[in-house]
């Protein structure tokens, strides 16, 4: 069990680190940065380098939500649930810790947002609670069902981090202007923490609307799309 928390620490971790990093210190730098492209391409690479690293360790969740949908599909157990949630937001944290230290370093540096996620006047686009709200849900619904295809057993074999990465990153092409994309507990709470604005306050929506949707899209699988009979692989890895 502690190689499988570690996995999932270090593998949150580099989620944070690189997604929120890429935010942070590349997306408007200098005046041409690499976008909200490059950082939706920058979080689905963290999520397909460390499912290759760590995958066949801990399952390669680096995500409550994740973890949370897994389980209710029967893909996880309950058991494990709290202990990988704790780790997830440590990792998360402990990668917004060093990314504020490298990002202070520079002269003149504005915290502010600091790659956190937000609704109403903390989102980029002003979007408001509802549509956030319902954002969230759904990608995080369609994020659970491209993990729960692409890791089964009649899936082609080593293609999963690969159709789960691109998955992420589209959904950080749809929903930056929208919520700043949270889609992962984890990764909300790491760098709420460090922001200079409310995110902290809005914190809520971005733990309620992942475990909702990976809930959702768990249901959807399970019962309309799973393939009978049940063919999914266990939580032991891609």
């Amino acid at each position: 069990m502690s190689k499988k928390l570690a996995a999932e620490f270090f593998g949150t971790f580099w989620l944070v680190f690189g997604g929120c990093g890429a935010a942070v210190l590349a997306a408007g730098f200098p005046q041409l940065g690499i976008g909200f492209a490059g950082v939706a391409l920058a979080f689905g690479l963290t999520v397909v380098t460390m499912a290759y690293a760590v995958g066949g360790i801990s399952g390669g969740h680096f995500n409550p939500a994740i973890s949370f949908g897994l389980a209710v599909a029967g893909r996880f157990s309950w058991v494990e649930l709290i202990p990988y949630w704790i780790a997830q937001v440590a990792g998360g944290i402990a990668a917004a810790a060093v990314l504020y230290l490298i990002a202070t370093g520079k002269p003149g540096f504005v915290v502010g947002g600091f790659a956190s996620n937000g609704y109403g006047d903390l989102s980029p686009g002003h979007y408001g609670l509802p549509a956030c709200l319902i954002c969230e849900i759904t990608l995080t619904a369609g994020f659970l069902i491209v993990i729960l295809g692409a890791t089964a057993k009649s899936a082609p074999a080593g293609f999963g981090p690969l159709a789960i990465g691109l998955a992420l990153t589209l959904i950080h092409l749809i929903s930056i202007p929208v919520t700043n994309t949270s889609v992962n507990p984890a990764r909300s709470t790491a760098v709420a923490l460090f922001a200079q604005t409310d995110a902290l306050g809005q914190l809520w929506l971005f733990w309620v609307a992942p475990l909702v949707g990976g809930a959702l899209g768990a249901l959807i699988w399970k019962y309309l799309l799973e393939p009978h009979p049940a063919e999914g692989l266990e939580a032991e890895g891609y």
